[in-house]
């Protein structure tokens, strides 16, 4: 496959639907390719909070549909399809991760840990550390909706659940990102650091 392109002047419409593509046909995959590698690319980065990791599986998602894409059935659109094929590939990849970090703890222990990178820290927003912590089609319905637009129809489609779960698993992601920044920032006070714990609260909010 080419070199893929992030521009958003280039990405799909989430709602595209059969007619744009022909299952197995070569030059639509590179199409499907470069329109919603970035989409997908971001959705993984959410969930995984690890850009490398989520290239990673992104790269291996699309492999695994240029293998199906003779078989494509055009039920919904495209992008919806090789996203399901890539959030699979997140989770199986955060199982295996957690699986070797059982044996990294153990290891470790009685070893003190280094302080953290405060590079990485300064880059980590609060609002993506806590969608990341989401468990992972929680940290995807979010970013689906809120960061790419889809529907409701389209979000189950990409998760491989019903259309009426969606509304439920939302609302719980939402809520679960709202203790999370309270528990980060403690309980609203006055004083200096007011103007930031709202503002936090209100990128919740409008998720």
């Amino acid at each position: 496959m080419a070199a893929h392109s992030t521009s958003t002047s280039t990405l799909a419409d989430p709602t595209d639907f059969a007619t744009s593509y022909r299952p197995g046909n070569e030059a639509d995959f590179e199409r499907l390719y470069q329109r919603s590698y970035g989409r997908i690319l971001g959705t993984l980065t959410a969930m995984l909070g690890d850009r490398a990791a989520a290239e990673d599986c992104a790269q291996d998602a699309f492999e695994r549909a240029y293998k199906k894409w003779a078989t494509w059935q055009p039920l919904a659109p495209a992008e919806a399809w090789v996203h399901r094929i890539a959030i699979n590939a997140a989770v199986s990849y955060q199982r295996k991760m957690r699986i070797r970090e059982v044996g990294e703890v153990i290891r470790r222990i009685g070893r003190p840990s280094a302080a953290p990178d405060p590079q990485v820290l300064a880059e980590s927003g609060d609002i993506a550390a806590a969608i990341a912590a989401l468990p992972p089609k929680q940290a995807a319905a979010i970013v689906l909706r809120h960061y790419h637009g889809y529907t409701n129809r389209a979000i189950a489609h990409a998760l491989g659940i019903p259309e009426r779960t969606v509304a439920s698993r939302l609302l719980s992601a939402k809520m679960r990102l709202r203790e999370s920044l309270k528990q980060s920032y403690g309980p609203q006070t006055a004083g200096d650091g007011g103007g930031e714990v709202r503002s936090a609260q209100a990128s919740v909010a409008a998720v």
